[in-house]
């Protein structure tokens, strides 16, 4: 057994990384004086008096994301143009400025209260870069300004299950550029909000790499402790020849994860990814993209490479001038929870049969069948490769087959799907990595028996279940 491959094996997942992964599926919420001015960034100096969404209605934002399949929602509380959608006692662009409720509103107030009600989970953004304030670029008052209305976030409005940093680091009003003291923002997240995720430019959840919804075939949660690290690693590395080969890792790159990658690298973490991209082509709401929402089928292909691609999928939906989902995103979401609830409605492998070709004392396969997620099959330890197979008791039509390992850990490095043809195996499909889901889809097929292989894997295989749909 290499010894690099057992250490990889073992990387487990925190609990908050945990919870954040179980979500799945979750909105971004985009909404500023951008969404007045047309524009995409804003200057910083936009006035107030531009913000009066007189319509605004955080019950639809929420009615429409349960009906989409999401469990979570993440509002863009301050975007680069240092805009706050609270009224900050820290600065006077803000909310309380504005015609919306004579100044009295608290847009973050009221969704989060009706994210509360629906038991939909609350998140924030918050830029680091702000083209409005005037300390920006004096890093020591900065610093402690962005941590004052990151106190008011994280004391003010309940439990936050995530929050969500991007690294944009533009010019101030001043012309300077803010060095961002991230351990401090770090810091008081963990004292204000212990569960809560510190998303992308944070060392719980990774950006992607992209904002168009592409998925890596293989997306490892074990990485190089260096995506981790984000600025920290650059400094560190100009003084270190230790994680020289570590440094060169980004977000973008395609493999993260592989055999070859982790056998270079001395210190690995438990870091999943989340695919984010917008429902339309913009992150805030131009009326010129009303016809240009993205299809259902463009959804589900993303939905399919990052929820069945061992990601989760964080979807935006920008909000109009009324300060409404547009009807036609409304009509979308509403679309994709219908065809994902419809589609995984009944497990055909449910509390079926399945024989294993090796199994560890305790870990028998119908841990596989019994739809929990606490429970699974392995084989003995140090066996890498296996065979499962399924007896559904009568043939079946069936065209999707999802695939989890146990979570607290990725093992998983290709496997192979067959069906049972009378007396003959055929391939059905070809994967590599499961990990927290792997939905595989196919044309549909009849079968009474299905053949589960796993071709290479970490120490020894550790899996939870095996579904089995129709979705027609």
């Amino acid at each position: 057994m290499n010894n690099r491959i057992q250490y990889a094996a073992k990387i487990q997942p925190s609990e908050r990384q945990l919870a954040l992964q179980e979500l799945e599926f979750y909105a971004f919420v985009h909404f500023t004086v951008n969404t007045y001015t047309d524009e995409e960034w804003g200057s910083g100096e936009e006035s107030p008096a531009i913000f009066n969404p007189i319509e605004f209605n955080a019950e639809q934002w929420v009615n429409a994301c349960l009906d989409a399949g999401m469990k979570g929602l993440i509002l863009t509380c301050k975007h680069h143009d240092g805009f706050c959608l609270w009224p900050s006692q820290y600065t006077e662009h803000s909310v309380k400025n504005s015609p919306w409720k004579n100044g009295k509103g608290d847009m973050v107030k009221e969704v989060a209260e009706a994210c509360r009600k629906a038991n939909l989970k609350f998140g924030v953004y918050l830029s680091p870069w702000d083209r409005h304030e005037q300390t920006y670029g004096d890093s020591p008052a900065y610093n402690d300004y962005f941590k004052n209305q990151l106190r008011e976030l994280l004391t003010h409005y309940g439990d936050i299950f995530c929050v969500w940093f991007d690294g944009a680091c533009g010019e101030g009003p001043n012309g300077k550029r803010q060095e961002y003291d991230w351990d401090a923002y770090y810091a008081l997240i963990r004292e204000l909000q212990p569960n809560a995720v510190i998303s992308v430019c944070g060392p719980d959840i990774r950006w992607c790499g992209n904002e168009a919804g592409h998925c890596r075939q293989s997306e490892w949660s074990v990485v190089p402790a260096s995506l981790a690290d984000n600025e920290k690693i650059q400094e560190k590395s100009q003084q270190s020849d230790d994680i020289e080969f570590s440094k060169r890792y980004s977000s973008e790159d395609e493999d993260l994860g592989s055999r070859k990658i982790i056998e270079h690298e001395s210190d690995l973490v438990w870091y999943p990814a989340e695919v984010n991209t917008s429902i339309r082509q913009g992150w805030f709401y131009h009326a010129a993209e009303d016809d240009k929402v993205k299809s259902l089928e463009e959804l589900l292909h993303v939905y399919y490479g990052s929820v069945g691609g061992n990601a989760s999928f964080l979807l935006n939906i920008p909000p109009d001038r009324r300060g409404l989902f547009h009807e036609n995103d409304v009509q979308r979401l509403r679309e994709l929870g219908s065809t994902l609830r419809h589609t995984f409605s009944n497990n055909l492998a449910k509390n079926k049969t399945a024989e294993a070709s090796e199994t560890k004392n305790g870990y028998d396969t119908a841990n596989i069948m019994d739809g929990n997620q606490d429970t699974f099959w392995a084989p003995e330890e140090g066996t890498e490769r296996a065979t499962i197979e399924v007896d559904l008791q009568e043939e079946k039509a069936f065209d999707h087959i999802m695939l989890s390992e146990h979570r607290m850990g990725q093992r998983v490095e290709s496997f192979e799907l067959e069906y049972k043809d009378g007396d003959e195996w055929k391939l059905l499909f070809k994967g590599t990595v499961i990990g927290r889901k792997r939905i595989c889809r196919f044309d549909v097929i009849k079968s009474r028996f299905i053949r589960f292989a796993i071709k290479e894997s970490r120490w020894w295989p550790n899996i939870s279940s095996l579904e089995v749909y129709y979705s027609k």
